[in-house]
């Protein structure tokens, strides 16, 4: 990862373990105790050298990934990069034929901005208050997802 790309490193930071436990607690999650509470134990032995990204999952939150790699990039953002930028992060393959449909989507909706180039398009964040609800709304589905797991399995006799 090059030194434009630090800030990539925050999405999987324990900082960001933190930022996320104050913001929903801040924002009164629906379930907010529930949720925080993940939140408050979740840290990056969740990701661990046996844990992978399934591709299907990668490719069920790619508008949000994509929107969060655009939000933390400061510069080459260009799709051949952000599928790179996937493939280095979430150990993810996808095709161009994945990926730019879904950043010409996210245009169209007003969340990325592309500058045409002599050569390519680059993208960039046009709604930053819409992609910050977005990304945080996504986060809290997925741990409010990951809490009713983790009570199933708690709870469940699966034998």
């Amino acid at each position: 990862m090059s030194s434009n790309d630090d800030r990539l490193v925050e999405l999987t930071d324990d900082g960001a373990v933190s930022r996320l436990h104050t913001e929903l607690d801040d924002a009164g999650a629906g379930s907010g105790a529930v949720v925080s509470e993940l939140a408050a134990t979740a840290d990056r032995s969740l990701l661990t050298d046996q844990f992978a990204f399934d591709e299907e999952r990668v490719k069920g939150s790619l508008d949000q990934l994509l929107v969060a790699l655009v939000g933390a990039r400061t510069s080459e953002t260009h799709g051949q990069q952000l599928i790179e930028d996937l493939s280095e992060e979430f150990d993810t393959r996808l095709s161009p034929g994945t990926v730019y449909p879904r950043l010409h989507d996210l245009c169209d909706e007003g969340l990325l901005e592309r500058r045409e180039l002599v050569r390519t398009k680059e993208y960039d964040i046009d709604d930053e208050a819409a992609a910050e609800e977005m990304i945080s709304e996504s986060a809290r589905q997925h741990i409010a997802l990951g809490l009713a797991f983790q009570s199933a399995l708690e709870d469940g006799d699966f034998s």
